[in-house]
């Protein structure tokens, strides 16, 4: 499954994804992971969730944060949700070229039965039609 806050630059949606990562945590079987684009909200976080900084991991394109996710899910087979935060920012993404790698995050949804819950800095009429049914906040 997946999943989408979203709305322009500086409207809440870091806040709404940390509350909703921190209240899922406590029913969650597998492993949790929350991706951003620094450590500036590790004390926000639930000590049960690993937090990843992916700048720090020299990701400079969307094909190359594509595989950062799966080297991430093929090292941890409890893995149950993903959180990504900033995500046109972490991905290396442009907004036109969002629809073809959320069909990819979609498919490793599938295959690995991992949710991602992802945050966009997009108002909802910018995002692609395929999209928009998957949002469950709109700032």
């Amino acid at each position: 499954m997946v999943q989408f806050i979203v709305g322009k630059k500086g409207k809440g949606k870091t806040k709404h994804l940390l509350d909703k990562v921190n209240t899922e945590i406590k029913e969650a079987q597998g492993n949790v992971v929350y991706l951003d684009k620094s450590t500036k909200h590790m004390f926000e976080l639930n000590n049960k969730i690993r937090l990843i900084d992916v700048p720090e991991y020299l990701v400079t394109n969307s094909d190359e944060f594509i595989g950062f996710i799966c080297g991430i899910i093929s090292q941890d087979h409890d893995l149950q949700q993903m959180y990504f935060d900033s995500f046109l920012k972490i991905a290396c993404l442009e907004a036109e070229n969002l629809d073809r790698e959320i069909a990819k995050i979609e498919k490793i949804s599938e295959k690995f039965h991992v949710d991602f819950v992802i945050s966009i800095s997009l108002d909802e009429s910018e995002l692609p039609e395929s999209v928009r049914s998957k949002i469950i906040v709109s700032l």
